[in-house]
């Protein structure tokens, strides 16, 4: 990454941060960080309006009091209130004056306008790459997915979310807003308009938006709403804790209501005005099996499972039945609750069924999701991450499939990959509820790496909000015992094997199929640390 030095600053593209001549940080929102790195790689060169926009918000239309808000943000953080540094050149956009020193790459092309093409986001492609390149994925999605004609985009005007607090959270209100259009802005199947005034004209959907304080929190509050009637067709809420970074306040109050916002948005895009409506009692079967899968028994999954196969037997085309059962199956499969030939049977009913689905509703997040879950379950890792990312292309806060996308990252031996995929999650954070698993994740991969002081912290913050997972606690005894704490890992090992008795070698080691030679490596070492403790081979 390069690092730009100017006139005693110091830009940093690897931290996303600007310095001050006395090395201290000055906070910029992502917008402004990103047209004065734009300038910075460009000195000396007049860039135009359109093409400072095209660089900085590719895919969304915003107007001009966006740009000039973000000039002015630059030169009040570079002292250039005198207009020396960035100086415009009247009918032709923005000059920057600096001079530019350091480490620096070969310098990019002007950024104009983007050639018609799909976009894909940097966290998509890093989802896609797997050894042997781009071209093997790209010709796997071509052959696993249908060849459809997709419908023009559909067009949302995002709003600024207006500060209700009288002034004390208008740059959290502003961030916010840029972080929602950004991540609104990669949905394949939608156009975004970021307009600073009250013009909508041309969007089918608006969004509103305030930004409300309680005495220890902030609330989002979003209001989706037809242009064509003015009335509100879905409301998207979010709440942080504002104890935490500020930035961050910003990113999972976005992303808190902007995943309701895209699964909403989904529905509504992809549903089909001609389909039958379902037999009574469908939608109550689905809502009560799909409480299920994440938290659930053996006794509870078996009564999940039988109620869906009724429903089916009523209405046996019902996608969203289908989707249903396929994904409670893959919780059974996960949990080894199937002997051998249930499994078997498991594995090839779910796989057609999501194969089904897949054909008809290519663009659904909730069968994405599913498929994306299911092919890791099944230890297809490689066929998992495309549906993961068709998934994320449709709701980029999607953090199940984030964490899915980890998984088939650790499995193929990609552990730094793993580890941005589950912190991506983690920063997100939707839905909170399943906060553990990419602790979890977080913890695990930083094991498979070797960085056990790392994965301690991470492990123990897991098991803080489920401490109910047996492999949790024994990944955390080998972490403790690889770092000569022999009496906190024989605690945390006796705690392992009192929530998950009957743990051996054979049931705890993940099974040997697809996994990459890096990951069987890494892992034996674990499992040899784990039998020291006193886990059985079998």
């Amino acid at each position: 990454m390069t690092v730009y030095r100017f006139a005693g600053f110091e830009l940093d593209e690897e931290r996303a941060e600007l310095r001050g001549p006395d090395g201290t940080p000055l906070r910029l929102r992502p917008k402004t960080f990103e047209m004065l790195r734009v300038f910075a790689a460009h000195p000396g060169r007049v860039l135009s309006k359109p093409r400072l926009m095209e660089a900085v918000w590719p895919n969304v239309h915003v107007g001009e009091d966006s740009l000039f808000q973000c000039v002015r943000e630059i030169r009040a953080a570079l002292g250039d209130e005198q207009r020396q540094m960035i100086k415009l050149v009247s009918g032709r956009g923005y000059l920057f004056m600096a001079e530019v020193a350091g480490e620096t790459s070969p310098v990019a092309p002007v950024p104009g306008p983007a050639p018609a093409k799909p976009w894909v986001p940097r966290s998509r492609i890093a989802g896609l790459v797997l050894v042997g390149g781009l071209l093997a994925v790209a010709a796997l999605a071509l052959a696993t997915l249908p060849n459809l004609m997709a419908p023009p985009p559909a067009t949302i005007a995002v709003l600024p979310i207006v500060d209700a607090t009288g002034g004390e959270g208008n740059a959290l209100a502003t961030g916010v807003t840029d972080q929602l259009v950004d991540g609104l802005a990669r949905i394949d199947n939608l156009r975004v308009i970021a307009p600073q005034s009250e013009t909508t004209v041309g969007a089918q959907f608006e969004v509103r938006g305030e930004l409300l304080r309680s005495a220890s929190a902030w609330t989002l509050k979003l209001r989706a709403i037809s242009t064509a009637t003015g009335v509100v067709e879905s409301v998207a809420t979010a709440t942080v804790d504002d104890a935490i970074d500020p930035e961050l306040q910003e990113v999972r109050l976005a992303a808190g209501a902007g995943d309701r916002l895209a699964r909403w948005l989904n529905e509504v895009l992809e549903s089909n005005p001609a389909a039958v409506a379902p037999p009574p009692g469908v939608r109550v079967a689905i809502e009560q099996a799909s409480a299920s899968i994440n938290q659930t028994s053996r006794e509870r999954f078996a009564v999940a499972q039988k109620m869906l196969q009724s429903a089916l037997a009523t209405a046996p085309d019902n996608i969203d039945l289908q989707v249903a059962l396929a994904a409670l199956q893959t919780r059974g499969i996960q949990m080894v609750w199937y002997d051998e030939a249930e499994a078997a049977a498991a594995e090839t009913n779910g796989a057609d069924m999501l194969r089904r689905a897949v054909a008809l509703r290519p663009r659904s997040i909730a069968v994405l999701e599913a498929q994306c879950r299911f092919l890791a379950a099944t230890n297809e890792f490689v066929e998992s991450l495309v549906a993961c990312a068709r998934a994320t292309s449709f709701d980029p806060w999607n953090g199940s499939a984030l964490y899915q996308t980890g998984l088939a990252q650790v499995f193929l031996g990609r552990f730094e990959d793993a580890l941005q995929s589950f912190r991506e999650a983690e920063r997100y954070d939707t839905p909170a509820v399943s906060r553990w698993t990419w602790l979890l994740g977080i913890g695990w991969a930083n094991l498979l790496i070797g960085r056990d002081a790392d994965a301690v912290l991470w492990l123990e913050r897991s098991i803080a909000i489920t401490p109910a997972s047996g492999r949790t606690h024994l990944m955390l005894a080998a972490a403790y015992q690889r770092l000569g704490r022999t009496a906190e890992a024989e605690a945390a090992f006796a705690t392992g094997m009192q929530v998950r008795p009957g743990s051996t070698v054979a049931n705890v080691e993940p099974p040997a199929r697809n996994v990459s030679p890096a990951f069987l490596d890494a892992s034996a070492r674990i499992m040899s640390v784990l039998a020291e403790l006193g886990l059985p081979e079998r």
